[in-house]
């Protein structure tokens, strides 16, 4: 229960109770999702891709149209000190910037904008015996890039996967796997998708959803470890015939699929070989 945690929230450059954190009713992005946000993740103290985050969280906001008040360097101090401000080591950390309650219209333009920081204790997305995900297939689909900005990180951009998440989740899934405007496999509801056939590493595109910074962290441990991986357009009946499915995000990590649809899987030796590679690089605290 998020809202009856205690320690503090940071908000326009001031730490405040936990309890205390609150906006207005009228905030605009609550009305209109006109909003950008991050999801980071603390191990054993350090933020992994800290400074990563934050830049998107600015660049999210540039693609919206607004200038988010504190620079990427007072938001790493920020994120730092909420840590050690809440006493916390292993952690998921929520940056969020929106706009406030001046004017309640379609148009955002004279309204303020605030910016948030939340941090609180995390240590794993599954149980220790969780042995993979089981996908549906998504009703909605990813738009595309004329239809929406979709390489911003904004709260609007979440509703069809809410929608999509809790469909599954209703009907005993973990999660939905969602198709873009083409046809092709695009990514989860909050992750993204990578699949192997014939020891070939695959991964969708990112040209209509967002290129996660965990996705771009497996590609390049994967061309450091001389795994061959391609990024192409993939149809639905080319990764039901993958050796090993897997999904990766700063929330989720690398998590293997055992299911989509009907189709089950096996979890591959590429899937555990990337899981640890990773495992072991945020657990160092490297911030590259």
């Amino acid at each position: 229960m998020l809202d009856k945690n205690s320690g503090s929230i940071w908000i326009d450059g001031e730490f405040v109770p936990w309890q205390e954190a609150k906006i207005h009713i009228l905030t605009h992005t609550l009305h209109y999702g006109s909003g950008v946000f991050e999801g980071e993740r603390a191990y054993n103290g350090k933020i992994f891709k800290m400074t990563e985050h934050h830049q998107r969280l600015h660049d999210s906001a540039g693609m919206l149209d607004f200038k988010i008040p504190y620079g990427v360097e007072e938001l790493n101090q920020a994120a730092e000190n909420l840590l050690k401000l809440n006493n916390l080591s292993n952690a998921y950390l929520r940056p969020v910037a929106w706009y406030g309650p001046e004017t309640l219209s379609v148009s955002s333009l004279r309204n303020s904008v605030h910016v948030a920081i939340a941090a609180w204790k995390w240590d794993s997305y599954f149980p220790a015996d969780h042995k993979g995900i089981k996908l549906m297939w998504g009703k909605w689909i990813r738009p595309a890039p004329t239809m929406s900005p979709v390489q911003a990180k904004a709260n609007g951009q979440y509703i069809i996967s809410t929608l999509s998440k809790n469909k599954a989740e209703l009907l005993g899934f973990h999660d939905a796997l969602m198709l873009d405007y083409r046809g092709y496999i695009a990514e989860c509801t909050g992750a993204n998708v990578f699949m192997v056939k014939n020891g070939i590493l695959y991964t969708p595109i990112a040209d209509c959803f967002l290129n996660g910074i965990t996705r771009k962290t497996i590609i390049e441990l994967a061309r450091t470890s001389h795994i061959p991986l391609v990024e192409k357009h993939i149809l639905p009946p080319e990764i039901l015939l993958a050796d090993e499915v897997f999904v990766t995000g700063s929330a989720a990590e690398v998590q293997p699929v055992i299911q989509i649809g009907e189709q089950e899987f096996e979890q591959g030796s590429i899937t555990q070989f990337l899981a640890g590679k990773y495992r072991n690089l945020v657990t160092r605290g490297i911030d590259d």
